[in-house]
C-alpha cells in the first residue's frame, strides 16, 4: 500500500461525522487517507453505522474507537499514532468544508515553507435570534483573514482545520493534562512555533452550527482550569487581551463578582449584542482567574 500523502483525522465523541465523511470522500484523491476516531462515545452506534459506510469497506477510509472517552488531546494523539501520511489535517466532527477544500489544502501543502498552517474559520450567518451573541463572538476572536491572523501569530490557531507536518507532530505531542473543553490547541501552537515554522492560511471551514449563550457559558465555566494553566505556562503570552483581564482579575479578586454577574448580563437580550459578547468574554476571564491559583506552570 503506498503512502499516503494527506492524512485528514477527525475525532468525535457525541457528534456523528457521517456528513463531514461523505464531502471528504467526493474530494478526497488517491493521494488522501481518512482516519475517524471514536473517542468512547456513550453509544455505539455512530461508530457501528460508520464501520459499515461504504468508504470503509473499501479501503478509503478507517474508523477507529476507544473503549474510554481519552478527551481531546489524547483522541488527536491516538489519530497522529495512527496516520500514515506525510501530513496531517485535524478536522472536527461538526464541520463542513466547501467546494474545493481539500484540493486547496493539497496545493498549499505540496509548496509549503512551513511546518503547521492553520486555514481559519467560518461562521454561520445569525445576526440575531439565540445564536447571534455566539457568532458575534466567533467573528471577535476566531474569524479573520490569513494576514489578521498572523499578526496574532501561534494564539490565531486552532485545532481544527489545521495542517501538521507528520515530523513536527512527532516532535511536539497534544498536552493530555489538558481535561476537558478548551485550550490544548492553542498550548499545543505556542510549543510548536519553538520546533518549527507556524502560517496562517486563507482555506476556511465552517462549523455546523452555533450554540446557545448558556452552552457557551457552560464551556467557559469547565474551560477554567485549562486557560489558567495555559496563561501559567505560558507567560511571554500574558499580552493577550483575556490573559490581561484574568490576572487583573485575580489581582484584585474580583472574578467571584463577575463569575456571578457576566452570565445574567450575556443572557439579556434587551443589551446590545456587542454588551453580551463583552459579558461573555469577561466571564471567560473570571474563570480563570478563579483557577489561577490551583495550576502551577
Amino acid at each position: 500500500m503506498s503512502t499516503p500523502f494527506l492524512s485528514v483525522l477527525i475525532p468525535f465523541h457525541g457528534d456523528d461525522p457521517s456528513a463531514l465523511l461523505d464531502a471528504l470522500l467526493v474530494q478526497a484523491d488517491v493521494g488522501t487517507e481518512i482516519i475517524l476516531f471514536d473517542d468512547g462515545s456513550p453509544a455505539t452506534y455512530v461508530f457501528e453505522r460508520l464501520s459499515a459506510h461504504p468508504g470503509v469497506l473499501k479501503g478509503r477510509v478507517r474508523v477507529l474507537r476507544s473503549d474510554t472517552n481519552i478527551q481531546r488531546s489524547g483522541a488527536r494523539n491516538a489519530l497522529s499514532d495512527a496516520a500514515r501520511g506525510e501530513w496531517l489535517l485535524f478536522l472536527d466532527a461538526d464541520m463542513e468544508v466547501p467546494d474545493g477544500f481539500l484540493a486547496r489544502w493539497m496545493a498549499l501543502l505540496e509548496q509549503a515553507s512551513f511546518d503547521a498552517a492553520y486555514g481559519g474559520y467560518l461562521v454561520p450567518d445569525a445576526k440575531s435570534g439565540q445564536f447571534a451573541v455566539h457568532a458575534a463572538l466567533a467573528r471577535a476572536g476566531d474569524v479573520g483573514s490569513a494576514a489578521a491572523r498572523q499578526a496574532r501569530g501561534a494564539s490565531a490557531f486552532a485545532g481544527s482545520n489545521m495542517a501538521v507536518r507528520a515530523r513536527l507532530m512527532d516532535q511536539v505531542r497534544f498536552d493530555e493534562a489538558y481535561r476537558g473543553w478548551g485550550w490544548e490547541d492553542v498550548d499545543w501552537a505556542v510549543r510548536a512555533a519553538k520546533a518549527g515554522r507556524l502560517a496562517h492560511v486563507d482555506n476556511p471551514a465552517g462549523h455546523g452550527g452555533l450554540q446557545g449563550v448558556d452552552r457557551l457559558i457552560a464551556k467557559f465555566a469547565e474551560g477554567g482550569i485549562n486557560y489558567a494553566r495555559f496563561l501559567a505556562r505560558h507567560p511571554d503570552q500574558a499580552s493577550l487581551p483575556g490573559a490581561r483581564m484574568a490576572r487583573l482579575l485575580a489581582q484584585w479578586r474580583l472574578f467571584s463578582a463577575v463569575q456571578a454577574l457576566a452570565p445574567a448580563l450575556s443572557r439579556t437580550r434587551a443589551l446590545p449584542v456587542r454588551a453580551r459578547v463583552l459579558a461573555l468574554k469577561a466571564y471567560k476571564a473570571a474563570c480563570a482567574a478563579a483557577a489561577l491559583k490551583e495550576v502551577t506552570p
